[in-house]
């Protein structure tokens, strides 16, 4: 059987971060594996930042999400059938961030997928800076991907503190019990990821999950979470980092909770990554500009006038 792992987290966790890291342990220990992802975004940011990874021990797949929750189970596990004809030895599926973990454990229950996958590891992401106040939508996917998860991974431990873990621990076990999940069986690893040993990768590789009930607050596509994408924006770094900001802080663009993407100007490309609470940009060999932008009751005409105007 096919081990097939769950990287999940909710947005801007570092999820495609740890999936690179991941990926290249696997195939360092000569596995053939098989990537599949999936997001609402028109385009599918990640897919770009991933395809490093292409090769003769490593394939990319993607379904897209941006339909009914009928037709995202149908076309997830059509896709699960289709990579377990392709002789891999593990599959790994990145989910969006905002996900129902239901899909995922329904879905390999289903013949003829049982018969052909193993579920190896569940990975949550949770970043270790996790903000105080979360809505009730955003506390319930952090929640119940935690509750999944034979590990939940904390990213940015480097530029955290002892204090700040221990309440993002506390605040993940406060919002389990809110679902009624009960007590987190996954274990917590807070190391900074490039610290890692391949004693460390091992141990992920093989950390397990649980399946656990829980109250739903919200599922699939009855999320409030809706995606814009943007191409060839010709803004240079600093007058786009300047509008991202500018979209967090007015309420006439919705509530925006996430912006990634990549942008090219003279100076090269780069990566960027951004919250309400902070923006990581990284430099990227990336040869167009791309930008998705997430979050809910967007106004999406305001959006695209504010973001191709010069």
């Amino acid at each position: 059987m096919t081990k097939i792992d769950l990287i999940t987290g909710f947005l801007g966790s570092g999820k495609t971060t740890f999936l690179l890291k991941y990926a290249k342990y696997l195939m360092r220990q000569g596995l053939k594996i098989g990537i599949l992802e999936y997001d609402y975004g028109a385009i599918n940011v990640d897919m770009l930042l991933l395809n490093q990874l292409r090769g003769d021990r490593c394939e990319l797949e993607m379904v897209a999400a941006a339909c009914d929750e009928d037709c995202l189970k149908r076309r997830f596990r059509t896709k699960l059938i289709s990579m377990a004809m392709s002789g891999y030895d593990r599959v790994i599926v990145e989910p969006s961030g905002v996900f129902d973990m239901d899909l995922f454990f329904d879905t390999l229950r289903d013949e003829p997928l049982e018969n052909w996958y193993e579920i190896g590891s569940v990975i949550t992401i949770v970043n270790a800076n996790l903000r105080d106040e979360l809505s009730e939508e955003e506390d319930f996917y952090l929640a119940s991907q935690a509750s999944g998860a034979g590990c939940i991974l904390l990213s940015r431990v480097q530029l955290s503190t002892p204090e700040k873990i221990a309440r993002t621990k506390a605040h993940i076990r406060e919002a389990a019990r809110e679902i009624h999940a009960g007590d987190l069986k996954g274990n917590f690893l807070a190391k900074d990821w490039e610290a890692f040993t391949d004693e460390d990768m091992a141990f992920l590789t093989d950390c397990g999950y649980h399946v656990s009930d829980y109250r739903k607050v919200v599922a699939g596509a009855r999320s409030d979470y809706t995606s814009l994408c943007f191409l060839d924006l010709k803004e240079d770094l600093e007058g786009m980092k300047q509008k991202i900001q500018a979209l967090f802080a007015s309420e006439r663009f919705g509530h925006v909770v996430r912006v990634k993407g990549f942008v090219c100007d003279k100076a090269g490309g780069c990566q960027i990554n951004a919250t309400r609470y902070e923006m990581l940009v990284d430099p990227i060999a990336i040869g167009q500009g791309v930008l998705i932008v997430i979050g809910t009751k967007l106004n999406a005409e305001q959006i695209r006038t504010f973001m191709t105007e010069s």
